[in-house]
This record gives structure tokens, sequence and C-alpha cells, in this order.
């Protein structure tokens, strides 16, 4: 390994948070280029849009050009965001891209219309610690190769695509099951490495949270095969002894995150007692209940943009045959129903 120099960190991405660092780290020249490893790089920018970095503790700070900055190298394939990939080679001075908010590094695909390019990366280095290169793949938790029949049931939350409302309806669920009492524990087991709807889903009541950043992975891009994953977060959040877990299934049934494999899972679909699905249309809603039911998990709620108005509420209850509960103007009825697919009863319920 090449000389080594201690650099002091302006900004450091969640994404990095199974390593945890401190502002000060160990940077070799030396880059192991792969999926998960730990790097820092230099600012080249500031953005108005798209502009600010999450820290470990969920804090947003704006990155301003000069910044020093800690992320993890790792793919993307946002619909409505950016794309990326992991070079095969980096060495200090090549120039990547600031890929989410989360600190998730890699060469962008090309800029998105309504964000612009993102920020440019200079790269310095690679973070070491005791002479090895950090990478979050070595705190990840074991995989899990099969779930047992018995434990909590699961809610599964599902979506059409990114920015269907998805979080905000997991959230709702958690708020109003905690206050009547029920412990909910939360992951998120797909999608690109960031804390916030984790911190969405404590902030509303979730006794606690886990998700695939806590696996090793910065996306789950390259992981073609995700349900070793989701049973590992079910199982880590099965330590808390809850009443029932809730998943949320990041981006779409249907992109470039794979969540496929988890849907098809047996172990999975057991345990499953609730899906919850959102949308932004009447297409949407239609197509994907009938893509679920091809994999065992037709939805037995429906959620999201499609249930703002009785057009999309009525469609979904007679022909769709789920319940059409929108999370914004009807919290608890949303809930309600899935209290009641769980065998919960919720005192005083919508």
């Amino acid at each position: 390994m090449r000389f080594t120099r201690r650099i002091r960190l302006d900004r450091i991405g969640s994404a990095t948070s199974p390593a945890r660092l401190g502002p000060i780290v160990e940077v070799s020249p030396d880059i192991d280029c792969v999926e998960g490893a730990v790097v820092v790089g230099r600012a080249l920018s500031d953005k108005h849009i798209y502009g600010e970095l999450e820290y470990p503790n969920g804090r947003m700070a704006k990155v301003v050009r000069g910044n020093l900055v800690a992320g993890v190298l790792g793919a993307r394939q946002a619909l409505h965001g950016y794309m990326g990939y992991v070079p095969s080679t980096l060495a200090v001075g090549d120039v990547i891209s600031l890929l989410n908010i989360g600190g998730v590094m890699g060469v962008c695909d090309m800029p998105n219309r309504d964000l612009g390019a993102p920020i440019g990366v200079e790269i310095l280095g690679q973070v070491i610690r005791e002479g090895k290169p950090l990478n979050i793949k070595d705190f990840s938790l074991p995989p899990c190769d099969v779930l047992p029949e018995t434990g909590p049931p699961i809610c599964l939350i599902l979506g059409t695509c990114m920015n269907s409302g998805k979080t905000y309806a997991a959230a709702e669920i958690i708020r109003v099951l905690s206050q009547a009492g029920v412990k909910v524990a939360a992951g998120k087991v797909s999608g690109v490495a960031a804390l916030k709807d984790l911190l969405k889903m404590q902030d509303n009541g979730a006794i606690v949270t886990s998700g695939f950043l806590e696996c090793g992975l910065p996306s789950t891009v390259n992981c073609t095969e995700l349900a070793p994953i989701a049973r590992a977060v079910v199982q880590q959040l099965e330590r808390s002894n809850p009443d029932v877990i809730l998943l949320e299934l990041g981006d779409g049934i249907i992109g470039g995150y794979n969540t496929g494999s988890i849907l098809r899972d047996a172990s999975l679909r057991a345990r499953t007692a609730v899906r919850v699905l959102c949308a932004n249309d009447l297409v949407g809603a239609w197509g994907s209940a009938i893509f679920l039911e091809d994999l065992g998990h037709r939805p037995e709620v429906m959620s999201g943009p499609v249930t703002d108005n009785a057009v999309g509420t009525t469609y979904i209850e007679r022909e769709l045959k789920a319940a059409a509960r929108n999370a914004r103007s009807n919290a608890e009825g949303l809930a309600a129903a899935v209290a009641q697919l769980l065998n919960i009863s919720l005192e005083g319920s919508a």
C-alpha cells in the first residue's frame, strides 16, 4: 500500500453509517473499486436542487464546492432520479458523481432533466482502517436462508414506482397502530441507501427499524437475489418482539431494484398477512393487481394518489375488490383496514 494521509471530512453520507466514520479518516490512494467501498472525494460544485447530503444521524446539510465528502460506491436506477454505476477502475483524481442524498457515488449515465447534472466528486482515495480498505459489507448482517413459519405477521408496502406514496402510507399506518398500543417494527428492503424513510417510520412510532444498508448494500441494483436480504432484515426486526413487521419495498414492483426476488420468496409470502399497494393512477393500480396476483401477492388495500378522490376509490373497491384508503385524508381508515387483515383490534378506529 502506498503512502496514506489523514483527512478531516466536511460531509459524511449516511450510506457510510455501518462503518461509523469519525470526522478524521485515513485515506489510501489505492482504491478497491467495488460496490460498498467507502471513498472520499472533493465536491466540484454545489446545487440549488438536489444539493444536500444526509448525515448518519439523519440531518441534512448542503454540499458546498470544495467540501471533502465521504460516501460509498454504488449503483442507482431511479425512474425519477439519477442512474449510475460503479466503474471498473477508479484512481485518485477521477471524477464520479453523487447519485443520491445518502452519499452513494458512481458514474452517472446521464443527467436528470428535472434535477440537472449531479454534483461531481473528484476522488481522493479509499478510507482504510487498521491497514485494510473499508467496505460497508464488512459490517453486514448475515443473510437468512429461510424464515420460520411462525412469527410476527408481515405487512408489505408496495408501489407502482418511486414517489407513489409508499413511505407516507407506511408512516401513517405505523402512527395509528402505535397510538393504539400495537408494537410495529419497520424495514426497507429495496432501493438506494438513505435513512430518511426509516427515520420517518421511527418518528411515527416504530419500535425498531432495519434495512438493506445494514446488510452491506448501498443499493439493491446489483443484488439479483434479494430474498436472503429481506429475510435477514425480518430476522433482525423480530428480535424486538413486535406485534407486526412492516416492510417497505423501495421503488416499484417493476424496475431496477430487483423487488421481484422478494415477492417470489415462499417463506416471506407465507408470513405476509396484508399487502398495501400505492399507485399514482388507475392503470397502475389495475396492472399491479394482476401482476402481483400471479406472484401470490394480490393487494388487499390500495393507497397513494390514485385514492385522492372517488374516481379512484370507487373503481378500486368495485372492480379490483380492494379497500381504497387515502393516507393523507383517511389515515385512520387505512390503518383500520390493515389492522382488520392482521386480526388486530383498534379501539376507536375509523
